[in-house]
């Protein structure tokens, strides 16, 4: 369980095809402090460590991972958005974040307005329905407002705002026109989705 706070951002060290994708994510984490089998989100996505050493931990990617999460994001010199598991008595900064990424979205634009930068994201119709105005959602594992929100033909159009301490204290100030990004949903509107999709099937 995260929050959606950055806590550091590492940097992918090298890649390396065996049955999943090992990584080594270089960070600036006191390791002596992680076990191996702790838990960090990656850019959102949760991850087990495998492996580490004093400035840096491995962590494996499955296929499944892969095929549900923004592709370039696991290239070797990748910065990433990490954040490590919740302990009870953490402060709730944020809002309840699971590393479990719900879709991808595209960025359509970005705008400065005054000193943060107005991001609009474009996502599919299986996101669509989860995706409220002065909702949660979390892009590449930061937990962010969402502005507002406009259905389209082929599934919605919805903007966030960027101010200047967490576009330096993350990736999304990277980001540009055409970026993937990693979607996770609030996981309220999660389990409400599920809900009602049963009371439509028992109907």
């Amino acid at each position: 369980m995260f929050t959606g706070i950055i806590t550091d951002i590492g940097r992918i060290e090298a890649v390396e095809q065996r049955g999943d994708l090992r990584l080594r994510i270089g960070c600036g984490y006191d390791m002596a402090s992680v076990a191996l089998g702790a838990s960090i989100a990656c850019s959102g996505v949760c991850l087990t460590v495998v492996d580490k050493g004093d400035t840096w931990f491995a962590v494996d990617v499955s296929a499944e991972t892969l095929s549900r999460t923004a592709p370039e994001m696991w290239a070797e010199g990748r910065r990433l958005n990490l954040e490590r598991a919740l302990k009870l008595g953490d402060e709730l900064g944020g809002h309840i974040v699971t590393g479990h990424v719900d879709g991808l979205g595209t960025v359509e634009a970005t705008l400065d307005v005054g000193d943060s930068t107005r991001i609009t994201i474009i996502a599919d119709d299986a996101i669509a329905p989860y995706i409220a105005a002065k909702g949660s959602v979390a892009l590449d594992g930061v937990s962010l407002t969402v502005n507002d929100v406009e259905n389209i033909s082929d599934g919605v159009r919805f903007a966030v705002n960027i101010i200047p301490h967490t576009a330096a204290e993350t990736t999304l100030g990277e980001l540009v026109s055409g970026r993937s990004v990693n979607i996770e949903i609030d996981v309220l509107a999660r389990y409400l989705g599920r809900m009602m999709d049963s009371r439509a099937i028992r109907v």
